[in-house]
């Protein structure tokens, strides 16, 4: 397989050719930004068990990190401030490392079930203050630190992404099966010495207890 390589003539390098290409946006569109957490807004999160977190880092090296809990895990201080706990991972940091070295973030909240979604932007910090973290403790175990989001922007995203991909369709369930589990693929991926079944799949019994153990 060889490298894609767009001609120049093809590559779009300015706002202005980009937006040639589409019609204007109408105005309810437009106007449906908010810079607070409205009542809307606060339902949608309350109800939300997941959400997806994008970063950068100083040097604009993207990375987007899945975040899920109980429903209403995310925590609204006020109509600007919102909080994720950090739960337990596999300890690369990369989104908050990320954070570190550049505050901006963008979040997108689901919810099953619902085809529209909530698009949150803002600008993060990560906190160990304890009166914070204690409330958000799961069975006794109480995270090591809060991502805190001052919001900047917020506004909810209509339904054609989730409707067009049948996400929460039943009969579009498809059978993790018919692939390699994860350990089998990161064997491979990482290019481990060769080894049998029974050693393969004695990793994803491992990785299920270690699932059991290391939630929170």
């Amino acid at each position: 397989m060889t490298n894609y390589t767009a001609h120049p003539d093809h590559v779009i390098a300015d706002e202005a050719t980009l937006r040639a290409l589409f019609a204007p946006t109408h105005a309810l569109a437009a106007l449906k930004s908010l810079d607070h957490l409205d009542p809307h807004a606060r339902a949608f999160i309350g109800r939300s068990p997941f959400l997806c977190l994008g970063t950068q880092n100083a040097a604009g090296r993207a990375d987007v990190s899945p975040r899920g809990d109980p429903v209403g895990f995310v925590q609204v201080l006020d109509d600007r401030t919102l909080v994720i706990p950090d739960r337990p991972g596999n300890n690369r940091l990369d989104t908050l490392v990320n954070i570190v070295s550049n505050p901006s973030v963008g979040l997108l909240f689901l919810i099953p079930g619902f085809d529209d979604t909530l698009r949150v932007n803002g600008q993060a910090m990560l906190v160990t203050d304890p009166a914070l973290l204690a409330p958000m403790a799961v069975n006794d175990r109480v995270p090591k630190l809060a991502i805190v989001v001052r919001v900047t922007e917020v506004f909810l995203h209509c339904a054609k992404a989730l409707r067009r991909s049948h996400l929460w369709d039943p009969a579009q369930r498809q059978n993790r099966a018919e692939m390699p589990s994860l350990m089998r693929i990161l064997h491979d991926q990482t290019n481990q010495p060769a080894t049998d079944e029974a050693g393969l799949s004695s990793m994803d019994v491992a990785l299920e207890e270690g699932y059991k153990q290391t939630m929170y």
